[in-house]
């Protein structure tokens, strides 16, 4: 297995290397850049078994999944409440009186 190579998909051009952490050569990672993205991603672990083939299929994924979960809205929750913790912000009945 090639230990760098470029291919095209979606009109995306992929730039993908195998990158050893620093201090640990056993531990590598595919990197890839993508044409009209400044950033750089390492998302998988460099396996014995990757082939070209295997290692562009997971990365096509990712970064698909990944714009799609930017061109989400963005949702907020509610705010976090520690389980048993009263509830301050009640109304009603049992909450504070009016007038």
């Amino acid at each position: 297995m090639t230990k760098e190579f470029q291919f095209t998909e979606n009109e995306r051009t992929y730039t993908c290397t195998v990158e050893a952490r620093a201090g640990d050569p056993s531990d590598a990672w595919w990197w890839f850049a993508v044409s009209g993205d400044q950033q750089r991603y390492a998302p998988f672990r460099m396996e014995r078994a990757d082939t070209q083939a295997s290692v562009r299929k997971r990365i096509v994924a990712f970064y698909e999944n990944r714009q799609f979960q930017l061109s989400q809205p963005v949702v907020r929750g509610g705010k976090f409440r520690r389980p048993g913790a009263p509830n301050l912000n009640v109304t009603g009945p049992t909450g504070p009186a009016a007038g």
